[in-house]
């Protein structure tokens, strides 16, 4: 039986510049048909038509992976689209295959050229097969886009003659063992917003504003006049005048330029994506500019939407539908950073602190496999991971809280969604991350001389926010060794491994950081993130002392000073030690720096930095000032364990068995959250009656489910059903 790796990866025999070539095959049918498939893959992104048909709903196909060591395609049923005469045809730009290098330039990762590889496999009525590959026979033309970038858009000259035909040649030097079968979800088109204004700015630039930052591209409607070229530029904000703001994309051009041929038509790129709110419209005469003819096409992977969050304050409202719009921004085949910038990168520590958010929010299993596939494959011989996956090949690796996605990320699918495929797959890997820290150690039990660590990244408590704050990154590095080898040894068990040798070392771990970190009254092993850390990963021996250190600093400041490290277990653990009126002190902050601070600045999605936008409306700096950067998002699950309180049990995984510790704040009103699961869905929600401290509490337990209920110190047990009750609450 042929596959698709019986076809050749070819492409365009002569050189098309910056153009995108188009690869073309005339198939006859001369016989009645079953079913007919095209199998595709190619090194860039890829477009199908047949017969000027798009071929399936996949944008920026074949997908992202270590392009490398593994390389997706697709399969897709077109018997519907097949006729007598079939004209097959497949674009191919240059997709995720360029990235920028440690040296600020763009380099191919994988080959020089971009290329295809194809098959359309026939099954005729009479039992016979055909079988069409990509080869020499085939051909190929410029198509009119004249250049594309993932980073920096793309050039459209629909004057440009595209009827000429060219020859193709075969790649003999591309691995076709690295093919392998769509792992991941499909990124689509998953929603269309309509623009909410036109602006005239301070500036006089034409702006269009669709209301909520995004990531995807516009489609619009080209005007009719022959020659004219049309720009479009792309932004996250407008700046404290009112100007379009474009200096925190650094590089990225993130620019559309279309030339007219004189006839209306639609157009919307083909193999770029922006991050972007506003859109500035140049060589456009007024009478062509009707908003009407803008829509914004928003794009991330296919995901099920599985978690919901809905309360009686406005500001946590709009913080949580943040947290979902960062997810949707980011998780665009990979768990990317943010998505307008010149990165756009599967950083590893993101992808951690959010992890229980994410899978939370939306069905991220089939999403995370694929991911962590690469992970795993890009991980180094010694056993670190990369800060990115997939991997860009930089000089350092294996920074604490970045490299644990390879266990993190595993932890929380399978306790989500209690599939031990997800541990099996990926307990080497783990192993190997585990047995890594350990060697990087001055004694056994520390990972204390490994230098590559980002630290508690843009956390306010050594002034300077482009660092990796003043925690000991040290006293994170063994923190993080206890915590995901604790991790590791639950999965293990779950699978049947002997983890008596990661339990013994666990144990000197935390032997090792009470010795060398806790009460040593040093500045960094004091911050709150070092406290967090101890308290939340059960690392102190003296709970009540870092707990009254955590307290007595937040106190005295009246904020939080945590960054990418702390800030996911910041309110866990005020709730863990029995301060959750603290946690509700944070989450209702409004000023800098806060959770809700960004929202009273207008913000549409979760910002990479505290003071993105600051207190006068000046901006951090553009080198590094995202506001499409899901982390701080983590905050979404203390929404949904605490606030609403539906939690899960590593021991009963997939909400087998539901846990529900509501703590009410009167300040919210109302809080209600729901969880579908594979049993069904769960609801827990409560509402102050207006009497007092009475309180309404309501709890849905789907078929297949049984649930621990806390309360006011007391604790109830529940099988299958709905309840509610209404009494006075004593709260925290």
């Amino acid at each position: 039986m042929n596959t698709i790796k019986d076809a050749k990866f070819i492409k365009e025999a002569f050189d098309f510049g910056t153009a995108v070539p188009v690869f073309k095959k005339v198939i006859w049918l001369d016989k009645k048909i079953n079913k007919a498939t095209l199998l595709c893959s190619a090194l860039g992104y890829y477009e199908a038509y047949l017969n000027s048909q798009r071929v399936g709903k996949f944008i920026f196909a074949p997908g992202w992976t270590s392009y490398g060591k593994r390389l997706q395609y697709q399969e897709y049923d077109v018997t519907h689209l097949m006729e007598e005469c079939n004209v097959l045809e497949i674009a191919v730009g240059n997709g995720m295959r360029f990235h920028k290098n440690r040296h600020e330039n763009y380099e191919s990762i994988t080959c020089n050229d971009s290329a295809l590889i194809a098959a359309v496999k026939v099954e005729y009525a009479d039992g016979t097969e055909a079988f069409i590959p990509t080869d020499s026979t085939w051909e190929c033309a410029k198509s009119n886009i004249l250049e594309s970038s993932v980073y920096n858009g793309e050039t459209v000259d629909f004057t440009f003659d595209t009827d000429e035909t060219f020859a193709v040649k075969e790649l003999d030097d591309v691995n076709k063992d690295i093919l392998i079968p769509t792992e991941g979800e499909e990124t689509r088109e998953m929603a269309t917003l309509s623009a909410v204004k036109l602006i005239t700015t301070p500036k006089g630039e034409t702006v269009i504003d669709f209301g909520q930052n995004l990531t995807g591209y516009v489609e619009w409607v080209v005007p009719q006049r022959k020659g004219a070229e049309f720009t479009i530029y792309h932004a996250e904000i407008l700046d404290k005048d009112g100007n379009f703001y474009t200096e925190n994309l650094r590089a990225a051009k993130a620019q559309v330029h279309v030339t007219s041929d004189g006839n209306e038509r639609v157009y919307k790129p083909h193999f770029s994506f922006m991050g972007f709110r506003y859109i500035k419209l140049e060589g456009f005469e007024k009478d062509e500019i009707d908003i009407e003819n803008f829509k914004a096409i928003v794009v991330f992977s296919n995901m099920k939407r599985t978690g919901y969050f809905a309360c009686g304050h406005d500001l946590i409202q709009q913080l949580y539908e943040n947290i979902v719009w960062g997810q949707r921004g980011n998780f665009l085949d990979v768990p990317t950073d943010c998505p307008q910038r010149d990165e756009r990168l599967g950083w590893t520590g993101d992808a951690q602190v959010f992890a229980r958010t994410a899978s939370t929010t939306y069905r991220t299993d089939k999403f995370f496999k694929k991911w962590l596939n690469d992970l795993a494959a890009d991980q180094h011989e010694d056993g670190g991971i990369p800060h990115v996956c997939p991997d860009l090949a930089w000089d350092s690796y294996g920074s604490s809280a970045w490299a644990d996605a390879m266990v993190i990320v595993p932890y929380w699918v399978y306790r989500t969604y209690g599939n031990p495929r997800i541990i099996k797959d990926n307990f080497e890997a783990m192993k190997k991350w585990i047995l890594f820290m350990e060697s990087k150690g001055s004694q056994r039990g520390l990972f204390d001389t490994h230098d590559h660590h980002f630290g508690d990244w843009l956390s306010l408590d050594a002034g300077d926010e482009a660092t990796g704050g003043l925690t000991d990154k040290f006293l994170i590095g063994t923190a993080f060794f206890a915590y995901s080898n604790s991790l590791f040894i639950e999965m293990g068990k779950v699978i049947g491994e002997d983890m008596s040798y990661f339990e013994e070392l666990y144990e000197l771990t935390v032997k090792k950081y009470r010795e060398v970190y806790l009460n040593t009254g040093k500045t960094e092993h004091e911050t709150q993130t070092a406290n967090v850390l101890a308290l939340y990963f059960n690392l102190t021996d003296n709970p009540e002392r870092e707990a009254e250190k955590l307290v007595k600093d937040i106190e005295a400041c009246g904020h939080l000073k945590t960054g990418f490290v702390g800030t996911p277990y910041l309110l866990h653990t005020l709730t863990k030690i029995g301060r959750t009126d603290l946690a509700y002190k944070l989450l209702f902050r409004k000023e800098f720096p806060s959770w809700l601070f960004p929202v009273t600045r207008g913000a549409t999605t979760m910002w990479e930095r505290w003071d993105g936008m600051k207190k006068d409306g000046s901006f951090a700096t553009p080198e590094m000032n995202s506001f499409n950067h899901y982390a701080y998002g983590s905050v979404g699950d203390w929404l949904y364990t605490t606030v609403a309180g539906i939690d899960s049990d590593f021991n009963e995984p997939a909400y087998k068995h539901i846990i529900f510790r509501p703590l009410p704040a009167k300040e919210l009103g109302y809080a209600k959250s729901r969880i579908l699961t594979e049993n069904g869905e769960i609801i827990s929600s409560w509402e102050y009656t207006g009497n007092g401290d009475e309180c309404k509490f309501s709890f849905t337990i789907p078929n297949g489910s049984h649930a621990t209920l806390y309360l006011d110190d007391e604790e109830y047990e529940f099988e299958s059903g709905t309840y509610t009750t209404v009494f006075e609450y004593k709260g925290f």
